[in-house]
């Protein structure tokens, strides 16, 4: 079975500019992809180009097994696309826009009043739904977009920065609509807050110079990080240069740092060789030696590392 998005060798440029160069992913139904890198990487160009707002100078798009290019408003029928910035009709209330943007899509009568009522209820628009969208804040504005990217019930949900704007309980149940969503659906999202890809999302590329720089599920990338497995060791009443010597010598154990602690406890960061878990290790020396630990903690990984190394030379 097909995947319902498939992106082939992908190519845009802008005059002189690459903005994207061979960029190739399959999304499946259930799986939530975050699309990650730095301004300028090439993610919204390539998003508009899946949703058919841009034409791909190369390479091809299949939405769903059909070619985009050959298919364009049957693979669209098929998407729920959220822009950057989610623009509106100011003029218009949330009311009127959705009941446009449902016309648009084929919907009417009934029906349409049906979904716009299921996706006001979502997203909870109750309370502004008959004012003029040019007075809402950023972020009722931002849901006023999601509920049009997902009126018509669509296969594909692209959605470009989709918590922008929102309050912390806003991008909470947002989230949860898009965990909700995933189960029948292909979710493609951007976003710059690298928390919402281990919030929501199955698989995370990131992308920089218009290239995919990594690809994988984010316990993965997060376990490239070079922290990943570092264990923070607190033992109290002991001396400092026996502790690290101790855990200095153990097989799986590259450097051990030594900060010193109040009331004679030490604080020891022990990295481990090549990213193994060194917590049985760490256990049995503690007991052998019979350390008095006050506080053990295992680092898994920080994406934020993992996104800055991958991203380095563009940066550069």
């Amino acid at each position: 079975m097909a995947a319902l998005v498939e992106v082939d060798r992908l190519v845009k440029r802008f005059r002189s500019i690459t903005a994207v160069n061979c960029v190739s992913f399959k999304v499946e139904r259930g799986e939530v992809m975050g699309f990650l890198g730095p301004n300028g990487a090439g993610k919204s160009t390539t998003m508009k180009m899946i949703a058919g707002f841009l034409a791909p100078d190369e390479g091809s798009i299949r939405i769903n097994g059909a070619d985009c290019s050959q298919h364009p408003v049957a693979s669209k029928r098929l998407i729920g696309y959220l822009p950057e910035g989610a623009p509106l009709y100011g003029d218009m209330s949330p009311r009127l826009f959705l009941e446009f943007a449902g016309e648009i899509r084929g919907l009417r009568g009934n029906e349409l009043q049906q979904r716009i009522d299921g996706v006001v209820e979502r997203i909870d628009l109750h309370s502004v739904i008959d004012q003029p969208i040019e007075t809402l804040s950023k972020g009722f504005k931002r849901r006023v977009g999601i509920a049009q990217a997902i009126l018509h019930d669509p296969d594909v949900l692209i959605l470009d920065e989709p918590t922008d704007g929102l309050d912390p309980n806003q991008k909470h149940e947002v989230r949860n609509l898009i965990r909700e969503l995933s189960r029948k659906k292909a979710i493609i999202l951007s976003t710059h807050i690298l928390e919402e890809v281990d919030a929501v999302c199955t698989r995370a590329i990131i992308i920089a110079g218009g290239e995919i720089v990594e690809d994988g599920d984010p316990a993965e990338l997060e376990a490239r990080s070079p922290g990943h497995n570092t264990v923070t060791l607190t033992v109290r009443n002991e001396p400092a240069a026996v502790v690290a010597s101790v855990l200095g010598g153990l097989p799986d154990v590259m450097d051990v740092r030594t900060e010193d602690r109040e009331e004679g406890s030490g604080r020891y960061f022990v990295s481990p060789r090549n990213g193994k878990s060194i917590v049985a290790s760490l256990g049995n020396a503690i007991r052998d030696n019979g350390w008095i630990v006050e506080e053990m903690r295992v680092e898994r990984g920080r994406f934020d590392d993992v996104f800055r190394r991958a991203t380095e030379a563009q940066r550069s």
